[in-house]
């Protein structure tokens, strides 16, 4: 990723010495193992330990003669820890260095993803409590429908992420694998004891069967998992870039004192931040299919998938991860306008107790289809004339016959709307 969306400790994960590093961790922990079974002899893996160090420059230069990255690096470390490094690797394939390491950097990204979200929740549920009883416009297709609360807006996201920290650990814990398992996976120059003491060493578990490389659907099921929170990311984004609308103008991203907005009118207060979030989300999502088109590959293994994951791998986690922090300081600092939230809630002359109205006439004894038409009549009429709903139907004798003028302005209340809100919250954050 570029440097302007991208954080340090993410890119840290992602950079070349951290992959080497792992790379030496897999196989001097092997060698400890092979050590330990006397498959190799004593000393190997604390001589390449005191004296193996990750020279990127150099793994490059050989790579370059030799056309192979694993290679290159064990000549590296060879060249320094001299001749008991050709103990190195000893019954393994370069799928046993390079899917192990390729899971750690998932699960130390993911961690930090976790740590991300739970960022976000704790926001989302200060805001939530704060903006509880705030009455908004509730919209279906863009149009008013009835009254919420702001608190429940934010209370639906807070829901949402607290799924989606679930999906992601449950992804974590699916990625920790790792694979020493040879050449097509069937341990014929290894034991999988050595296997089982990396796995623990490394706190991972041994792959069921590996095929020479490990799964693909597990690293599906990882990016996947980030392309959905992707879009979570996105529609609060969404929500917020709408409500901040000059028509709307119900809330409005924080806008610093030396801001600029635009180049040409200085008028402009623009939601850029939510605007970004949207375009990062569908980076993260993009690559969601080639994941999925990786579970494919030839026989016991190809490396169609490794030029793919070189890519998605540290694009996908740190675009998200610099998307979630945005998120969190955006929703913690977000201005938001109840005095226009009310005005707006207003807007349609009451036409958001149409319901309510309408079920009311069933009761008396009135169809549902009647009930709607004479309801859906004076709704058109308020729209067009700009006259207040009740007005309309304290007039017409139909309604009133029916009900009474008292029953017509108790319904005509907002507080209804807002009786369950407290068990709603009560379900979110119990």
């Amino acid at each position: 990723m570029i440097e302007r969306y991208s954080r340090k400790e993410l890119k840290d994960i992602w950079s070349e010495e951290n992959k080497y590093k792992i790379w030496l961790d897999v196989e001097i922990a092997a060698a400890e193992a092979m050590e330990k079974y006397k498959v190799i002899p004593k000393g190997v893996a604390s001589i390449v330990k005191k004296k193996g160090k990750i020279k990127v420059k150099r793994i490059h230069d050989i790579e370059a003669k030799v056309k192979h990255d694993v290679i290159a690096f064990l000549t590296s470390i060879t060249e320094q820890a001299g001749i008991k490094a050709r103990y190195l690797h000893q019954g393994m394939t370069s799928s046993d260095v390079l899917d192990t390491t390729l899971n750690i950097q998932l699960v130390q990204s993911g961690k930090i993803l976790l740590t991300d979200i739970d960022k976000i929740l704790s926001v989302l549920k200060k805001q939530s409590k704060k903006y509880k009883m705030t009455p908004c416009i509730g919209r279906s297709h863009g149009i008013h429908a009835e009254p919420i609360t702001f608190g429940l807006k934010l209370a639906s996201f807070y829901a949402e992420f607290k799924r989606n920290k679930e999906r992601l650990k449950h992804s974590i814990d699916n990625i920790s694998t790792c694979a020493i398992s040879g050449a097509v996976g069937t341990y014929a120059n290894i034991s999988p004891k050595i296997e089982l003491y990396v796995a623990k060493k490394l706190k991972l578990k041994p792959e069921t069967i590996s095929s020479q490389i490990i799964p693909r659907d597990r690293h599906a099921q990882y990016f996947t998992t980030l392309g959905i929170i992707a879009s979570s990311v996105e529609r609060v984004a969404t929500e917020i870039r709408h409500l901040q609308r000059s028509e709307v103008y119900e809330l409005q991203e924080f806008f610093s004192k030396d801001q600029k907005g635009s180049s040409a009118m200085p008028h402009k207060k623009n939601p850029i931040l939510s605007e970004n979030l949207t375009g990062l989300a569908r980076i993260v999502r993009g690559h969601v299919v080639p994941a999925l088109e990786n579970v494919t590959l030839w026989h016991e293994r190809d490396i169609s998938h490794s030029s793919v994951e070189r890519s998605i791998g540290p694009d996908a986690n740190i675009t998200l991860d610099f998307a979630l922090v945005r998120l969190a300081n955006l929703l913690d600092k977000m201005i938001v306008y109840p005095k226009k939230m009310a005005e707006n809630l207003n807007f349609t002359r009451g036409l958001v107790f149409s319901q309510e109205v309408m079920l009311e006439l069933t009761k008396t004894g009135i169809s549902r289809e009647k009930a709607y038409r004479l309801v859906q009549s004076h709704a058109k009429k308020s729209l067009a004339s700009k006259i207040n709903l009740i007005e309309l139907l304290k007039k017409d004798k139909n309604i009133t016959n029916k009900i009474s003028i008292k029953k017509i302005d108790k319904i005509f209340n907002y507080n209804k709307h807002f009786r369950n809100v407290g068990y709603i919250f009560k379900r979110v954050f119990k």
